[in-house]
Parts: structure tokens; sequence; C-alpha cells
């Protein structure tokens, strides 16, 4: 009983070793680093950790698998506190209390993906007390999946092709993230808080862009790729019309109208 339970125990600590490792390898060179360094700074042979993990997905898939279930609680609590009402006049988008509930998981720092694996559901059950907005709630997704996909370097990418990718092990993850953006952007159209032609495709793209920027230029580019795209998206409930090149020149030229160049 005893010799039958060991090599049980020890596949589990090769495995658990394994994904500490590489951990610590793609937070120090990304999601490309040696998978032959990891099984060396493992202890063991490149064959155990194909074992366990057939390919690089594999394994960052088995890293992600905590941050994925916490990520998606969130986005689940986001639906559930984000009603089809009309959003407020006073406050642009981002800028309400789901916004400030999800300050910990903002893109402002390395470790703020780590955050929703540890924060669990405190930020969310803030969002449901405060009764979040539509247009909140796609706020706080968009940065929480932002910091998300800036967990290690590279992901974002690997994160864009598993979407496509119905083979890659990263796919239903990838999927069901972009399906709780798409029912979040759904809500927020229903509610008049974004515009009509806003889909869940511009908030893939955006947190895309901004997990890259938060990577290859510094956090708060990320962030303010965000703010701007987010009131890019915002409806406006009193759009100015365009002004006809005749008025444009009599306004800037009619001396009763004074000077407006």
């Amino acid at each position: 009983m005893t010799a039958s339970r060991r090599p049980r125990a020890d596949a589990r600590r090769n495995y658990e070793r394994l994904l500490a490792e590489a951990d610590a390898a793609f937070k120090e060179r990304g999601v490309e680093a040696s998978l032959e360094s990891i099984a060396r700074r493992a202890g063991v042979a490149i064959g155990t950790l194909y074992g366990h993990f057939p390919s690089r997905r594999a394994l960052v898939g088995a890293l992600l698998r905590e941050r994925n279930e916490a990520l998606f609680e969130l986005g689940d609590r986001l639906l559930t506190a984000a009603p089809a009402a009309a959003p407020s006049r006073s406050a642009p988008s981002g800028t309400g209390p789901a916004a400030a509930a999800l300050d910990a998981l903002a893109v402002s720092g390395a470790g703020s993906a780590d955050a929703l694996a540890v924060s669990g559901a405190g930020p969310a059950d803030a969002l449901a007390v405060s009764g979040a907005g539509p247009a909140d709630a796609l706020a706080a997704w968009v940065r929480a999946a932002t910091a998300h996909a800036a967990t290690y370097s590279g992901l974002a990418s690997l994160l864009a092709d598993g979407l496509d990718d119905e083979a890659s092990e990263l796919h239903d993850s990838c999927l069901r993230m972009a399906g709780i953006g798409e029912r979040l952007i759904a809500r927020a159209r229903e509610s008049g808080a974004v515009r009509a032609d806003a889909t869940g495709a511009d908030v893939t793209a955006l947190t895309s862009a901004a997990a890259w920027l938060h990577e290859h230029v510094s956090p708060p580019a990320a962030d303010r790729l965000i703010a701007v795209t987010l009131d890019g998206l915002a409806a406006r409930r009193q759009p100015v019309a365009p002004a006809t090149p005749r008025a444009i020149r009599r306004e800037a030229f009619d001396p009763g109208l004074g000077p407006r160049l």
C-alpha cells in the first residue's frame, strides 16, 4: 500500500514544484522562458515536465487555473451587479463605484493579477452592495481582464491566439473571458450607457492592447488607453452635430459673433 502511494505522492510533488518554478521563471523572463531550465530548477528531467504538461500552453493553462476561476467569478458577479438601467449623467464611464471597488485590480503593477486570486470575492461583494451600473461594471471587467492578461510578459499574445485556436489548451478559458465581456457590453448597450455599435470584440481588443502596453510601455499607459477608449465607447446623450464649412466660416469671421480663431 505504501509503495503504491509513493509514486503518486512523488508525482504530485513534482507537479507542484514544476508549477512553482514555472511561475517564477515566467515572472522573470515571460512565457517564453526555457522549459528545460524550469525542469532543471524543479529538479526533474524534461520528460517529467512534458509528462505533466504536454505543451507550453498546457503549463500556462495550469498556472492560470486559479486566476481564471477568480476572474470568472468576478465576471459573474459583475453581471449580477450590472442591471440594465440608465447610466448616471454625473459620472463618466469607469469612474463610479465599480471602478473604485476594483482599484486593487487596476493595471498599476505586476502583482495586480495575483490580487485577483488572493482577494477572492471581496471587490465583487463591494460591487454588489454598491449597485454598480452597466458602464461601471464594464470598466471594472476591462481593468481586471487586462491585469489578468498582464500576469506574465507575453501572456496577452498567447491569450489572443488561444481565442481563435480551438486546439489550444487556453481556448476554453479565452472563450469564457470573451463571453463575459460580450454580455457586459450587451447590458451596457441595452441601458444606453455605450454606443449602439459597441461589441464584445471591442472589449477583447481593448484588453489585449492594454495588456500589451502594460508590458511594453508602462502600466499608466495601459490605464490611460482603457480610460480613453471607454470614454470613446460611451453613449452621448446630446450628440453635437458637425458644423458645415459655411457655418464655420460665418462664425469665424462674422463681426457680430466676434472672433472665433
